[in-house]
């Protein structure tokens, strides 16, 4: 069996979640990432690459100025000519956005998993039309998955079988950062003590928090990593103690880490974060490095309440759990409770979790066809 994985990200953007998930299911099936369209002004095709992770990636190139039913119709046409020419003929479905419904509910997959990262429709320009594809997308669906306790609290009755699967982590990777002492090149010259944050920096990104304290704080020096998206980086705060050091691959991340002496995840508490469950917290304590986070609430439970994260919304706050912080000398007991808290949290426990409530889905839905078979004949005979 194929997976076929629709999504609003970009394989190579940031690595996350799916790419965390996929490339697991890839050691065991073939899978397919579907991306939306790259718009151009040239002839239409799709591009279909298989990258060093065993993913096929699958990229609409469509004429610019194109109607919202053209695109569709476009897509649709282009996903079948994928099927046919990969031979893809037993498949699951796995969405990361209802809006792929559009141009993909014609198909018949053996079984179709919705697996909600976020609440896409509080995300800056979301698509019209988003809830109502979600909420197709809920009656189709065999499992749905959420990607925090919060979103799952808002998602469990809308469907009979949904799970929460929280963010895990690759905790090898990231420990590397408690053994690294060299500095990658743009961030050597950075003075200390340095407060260091990596992801998306979008409109979840609390950028008056960061200059505030900046400004107070002027011997403390920001590194924020990665890349800027939907929101003009003219607004970003410039000041000579903060430094963009722009998007770092997934391998390059602990390196980056190692040289922090705070972790932060300063993300604005607003409709776009009201659910999620930032990944890195787990990544940052991984590492070894103290955090302070917002009061997101997939943070501060279990985090913040088990005090293995500061969690400050002003910069009152953040100054005072930074001078706390930078002034603890021993760390290991600590250390040793992070260490127990994320000693079961891993994407390969996750990845196997949800294998089993896909294999046992599929269980159950050819156990019901052979009923239904076997009932059709004997109703021939009644």
């Amino acid at each position: 069996m194929d997976l076929v994985c629709f999504s609003h990200l970009r394989w190579n953007f940031v690595f996350q979640r799916p790419q965390h998930l996929l490339t697991r299911f890839a050691t065991k099936m073939r899978v397919f990432f579907v991306e939306e369209p790259i718009f151009e002004d040239k002839p239409e095709y799709c591009e279909v690459t298989r990258g060093e992770e065993n993913v096929w990636v699958v990229i609409p190139h469509l004429n610019n100025g194109m109607s919202e039913q053209e695109i569709s119709s476009k897509r649709k046409q282009m996903l079948n000519d994928v099927f046919a020419d990969m031979q893809i003929n037993r498949y699951l479905f796995w969405y990361y956005t209802p809006m792929s419904l559009q141009f993909s509910d014609h198909f018949h997959p053996e079984l179709i998993v919705y697996d909600c990262m976020d609440e896409l429709s509080a995300f800056k320009f979301a698509p019209a039309g988003l809830k109502e594809s979600e909420a197709r997308l809920f009656e189709l669906a065999d499992l749905v998955f959420t990607g925090g306790h919060s979103l799952y609290e808002a998602k469990k009755d809308r469907h009979a079988a949904v799970y929460a699967f929280p963010s895990s982590i690759d905790k090898e990777h990231f420990k590397q950062a408690r053994d690294i002492s060299s500095d990658p090149e743009d961030q050597k010259n950075v003075p200390h003590p340095r407060f260091g944050f990596y992801g998306v920096v979008d409109e979840r990104f609390d950028i008056d928090l960061i200059e505030k304290v900046a400004a107070q704080k002027p011997e403390w020096h920001f590194v924020i990593i990665g890349p800027v998206v939907k929101i003009d980086p003219q607004t970003l705060p410039k000041r000579d103690n903060i430094h963009y050091l722009g998007g770092k691959s997934y391998k390059e991340l602990p390196a980056y880490l190692s040289g922090w002496d705070i972790a932060m995840i300063p993300f604005a508490l607003n409709e776009s974060t009201k659910y999620i469950s930032p990944t890195k917290t787990p990544e940052y304590l991984a590492a070894g490095k103290p955090v302070i986070s917002s009061s997101i609430r997939d943070v501060v439970n279990p985090y913040g309440e088990k005090q293995l994260v500061h969690i400050a919304d002003t910069p009152e706050e953040f100054i005072r759990s930074a001078e706390q912080e930078l002034a603890v000398t021993n760390r290991q007991s600590w250390l040793s409770n992070v260490d127990d808290f994320l000693k079961e949290n891993s994407w390969d426990n996750t990845w196997n979790q949800m294998m089993q409530l896909i294999e046992d889905k599929l269980t159950l839905k050819t156990q019901d066809k052979k009923n239904i078979n076997l009932n059709s004949k004997e109703n021939i005979y009644v």
